[in-house]
């Protein structure tokens, strides 16, 4: 991965990421990017903010919602996906400002996606790695995307990871099988708070 991010760069974005929905949820307002952002937040990157309630030290998906594609500055990018992650996500509710003491964030820095090319579609479990990749999964104007630590939580396989994703579309579990399936992967730097507010620590996936 090319490009990277320090411990107080992470720091800074799941900061952000917070007192941007805070601001929201408490007045209706939307951020700017603050004067003190790393220069090297402004390059344009895809990005996805994941909202988390912490339940007995387990996470419940709160909501989570990103850019899989660089088409914005990564600051900004963090901003809208924030307020977007705790107010649009369509499997929830919006949140209450009342949530925000019992909530987690966690900010996943995106890689390019980048197609997985095979002439046989069961090669596809060679070529991507439980705890490196993220995948993209398309079909016509169907797709789906699963973010690398997602299997990892939920302790699948490649084949699973597959599977799962091609749900995720709305498509049945086996259609990374078919010939007109797309599929790319991806790789994310991931910096999470450990508990609401709390200290952040950069996730390191481990199968």
């Amino acid at each position: 991965m090319s490009f990277e991010l320090t411990q107080q760069e992470g720091e800074f974005l799941v900061q952000l990421a917070r007192k941007t929905v805070q601001l929201y949820l408490e007045n209706g307002k939307t951020t700017q990017p603050p004067k003190d952002t790393p220069q090297k937040l402004f390059a344009q990157s895809g990005v996805f903010v994941t909202i988390s309630t912490l339940v007995g030290g387990e996470k419940e998906l709160r909501g989570c919602i990103g850019y899989p594609y660089p088409t914005s500055p990564l600051v900004e990018a963090v901003i809208d996906s924030a307020v977007n992650a705790a107010t649009q996500d369509p499997r929830f509710d919006p949140m209450d400002p009342r949530e925000l003491d019992s909530v987690v964030f966690e900010v996943s820095v995106l890689t390019p996606p980048e197609p997985v090319e095979t002439s046989d579609p069961r090669e596809y479990v060679k070529k991507i790695q439980v705890g490196e990749d993220g995948l993209i999964i398309e079909q016509g104007y169907r797709k789906g995307l699963l973010l690398p630590q997602v299997s990892i939580e939920w302790g699948w396989g490649e084949e699973e990871f597959l599977c799962q994703c091609c749900m995720k579309a709305g498509l049945p579990p086996d259609s990374w099988l078919t010939k007109n399936t797309k599929i790319y992967k991806f790789h994310a730097i991931i910096f999470e708070e450990e508990t609401p507010n709390g200290p952040i620590k950069r996730l390191s996936l481990k199968k």
